[in-house]
């Protein structure tokens, strides 16, 4: 374990080259922070630090960086999460709720996202595994000519058009909508097919056939709408960092295009905690010289999809990760309203 000393000056040499994006000195760590010890005990420090490695000095400089193994230390130990102020929230609340639906609270989530961090910001769409039915809705658009419409707790809504095997009427159109409802609404997606599997039963012979229509509809819907959707923004964000990627930036933005890469980046969504992914703890190559910071949303305190952000290692963590939480906070309240 390393004193409580030695953690202060690996926090100071994390904030520094944060900060100012320059390897730090023992005499500049001394003169910024109040360490209480000369310059010759923070050498010291500092070459411990070194033989443990959680910094290591660039051949090019006297300095010294933080490492993959410091900046883990550094965000598990000495680095609270960085409260929003309170307009900062303000300025949240009022961009996302000026939404208009469920595509324009993700696209909204992305920019906002992007601008707080200035990193790259990816926003899964709610998955519709961890979803459940609101309601239902048939409508009558020609004697044998039904739209169904879904619409999920997440606010997603998706509409299906259904040919008719024979004419179906108003007053059975009703029955078969509250019958529907009555089972499938606030069920999970995963139950709804054994809840309907009976429901054209009770209904008169010419009117099963299109009963059954509508089920095989509505299941169709819900395999059909269970791959997960990605949106992803701010990549421009990454050419400030050009000299944080060691090589070349085109490994990251080559990773970032991979939707099943980004999937496995954010994590699984019921993990609804802050998670921090640091340089070579990503397992994809590209992606090394990054770090990731996700977290789960989701209205009801269930986590039903994450969000995150992905940028350079030399991250400020206490303001992304408090960025991060902030906006998904909001986006599950806004689901939970709409």
């Amino acid at each position: 374990m390393l004193s409580e000393r030695r953690l202060q000056v690996l926090r100071a040499i994390v904030q520094d080259y944060v900060g100012t994006e320059e390897p730090v000195g023992s005499k500049a760590l001394t003169e910024r922070h109040n360490l209480g010890v000369s310059p010759a005990t923070v050498r010291n420090d500092m070459a411990a630090l070194e033989d443990e490695g959680f910094i290591a000095q660039p051949h090019t400089s006297a300095g010294r960086i933080p490492t993959d193994k410091g900046y883990r230390l550094f965000v598990d130990k000495l680095a609270g999460v960085k409260p929003m102020t309170a307009p900062e929230r303000r300025a949240i609340q009022n961009f996302l709720e000026g939404a208009v639906d469920l595509d324009d609270v993700v696209a909204r989530t992305v920019r906002l996202l992007a601008q707080l961090t200035r990193q790259v910001a990816v926003v899964q769409y709610p998955s519709l595994t961890r979803s459940t039915v609101r309601h239902v809705e048939l409508l009558s658009l020609a004697p044998a000519r039904l739209m169904l419409v879904l619409i999920t707790d997440t606010g997603r809504v998706e509409q299906r058009m259904i040919d008719c095997p024979a004419p179906f009427g108003e007053a059975s159109l009703a029955d078969l909508r509250a019958r529907l409802n009555s089972r499938v609404a606030g069920r999970r997606f995963t139950d709804v097919p054994s809840l309907v599997e009976d429901l054209a039963e009770p209904f008169e012979a010419e009117d099963r056939g299109t009963v059954s229509t509508v089920l095989s509809t509505l299941l169709e819907t819900l395999v059909e709408e269970n791959e997960e959707r990605l949106m992803i923004g701010g990549t421009a964000n990454l050419t400030r960092f050009g000299h944080d990627f060691p090589l070349v930036i085109r490994p990251v933005l080559e990773a970032l295009e991979e939707q099943v890469v980004l999937l496995k980046l954010l994590g699984e969504a019921k993990d609804p905690g802050v998670t921090v992914r640091i340089g070579h703890e990503n397992a994809h190559e590209g992606l090394n010289s990054t770090s990731v910071v996700s977290v789960g949303y989701g209205s009801g305190g269930e986590a039903v999809a994450k969000l995150g952000v992905v940028g350079p290692t030399r991250m400020d963590y206490p303001g992304t990760m408090g960025a991060v939480r902030a906006v998904a906070r909001y986006v599950g309240q806004i689901l939970a309203e709409s």
